[in-house]
């Protein structure tokens, strides 16, 4: 009797400790992790300096590119950099391809009918620019001749808008050095883009200039998602966007290519 007691007492405390290991893995499973992991696919442009480029050790950076990881790290998720170019970067949003994009995209009605945007992250000023020692120095200059834009831009739709009342035609190109090229070549004999991607440009030796007087029409970029989708990525953009201009680190990135 006294060994079955025994026995008896041993499985029962087995048990006890058998349940006391199982509710403790229990409650760890279903506590939550600080910051959420998720990994999110953030698609871009290709050659957008200084807002998304290439630097020499083949890295993603800019001001864009730190932004988001800096949101990112502030919001506790991974991100994936896709570098597409402008076009393919809004299309692969739209097809579910990549959950969100940040690519110096200005905030439009014609837009918000197809994305969902962020309160904006900057604003741009447009501004013409010329080949070094043109004779170009004014919209009038330019009536009868071809000017270049990048198509779906800020400086595109300003272009356009002027273009009837100086007397020029426009020809758009998918990305920015092509464009570049083609007015430093006399092709085309003068360009419109963002006044901080033309004057980064310019300082790193691009043989362009910019006409006195020639900047107006400001433009508010803002980070996108699908219409309908993503809300919560969307929400933590928002809210690690306003920590980081809180704690200072968003002046900082932005200090770092604009001074």
């Amino acid at each position: 009797m006294k060994k079955f007691l025994s026995l008896l007492l041993a499985g029962v405390m087995t048990l006890s400790l058998a349940a006391c290991g199982g509710s403790a893995d229990s409650t760890e499973a279903e506590a939550p992790a600080e910051g959420s992991g998720q990994k999110y696919v953030i698609a871009t442009d290709t050659a957008f300096p200084p807002f998304e480029f290439t630097d020499a050790s083949g890295n993603f950076v800019g001001i864009d590119m730190d932004i988001v990881k800096a949101i990112a790290e502030d919001q506790g998720f991974e991100v994936e950099i896709q570098s597409l170019g402008f076009d393919a970067a809004l299309l692969a949003v739209q097809s579910g391809q990549a959950d969100g994009v940040i690519a110096g995209m200005s905030i439009t009605d014609k837009r918000k009918e197809t994305f969902d945007f962020s309160d904006p992250y900057y604003t741009a000023d447009v501004t013409m620019a010329v080949a070094k020692g043109s004779d170009v120095k004014s919209y009038e200059d330019l009536k009868g001749k071809t000017v270049a834009v990048k198509t779906g831009t800020n400086g595109a739709d300003y272009a356009k808008s002027i273009a009837d009342q100086y007397g020029f035609t426009v020809t758009e190109f998918k990305d920015s050095p092509t464009m570049y090229q083609d007015v430093i070549a006399g092709n085309t004999v003068a360009c419109f883009e963002d006044y901080p991607v033309m004057a980064y440009n310019v300082q790193q030796g691009a043989e362009m200039e910019i006409p006195e007087g020639m900047t107006a029409a400001g433009s508010d970029y803002g980070f996108a998602v699908k219409k309908g989708e993503n809300a919560e990525l969307l929400a933590a953009f928002q809210t690690g966007l306003a920590n980081i201009k809180a704690n200072g680190k968003y002046q900082e990135i932005i200090d770092s290519y604009t001074k």
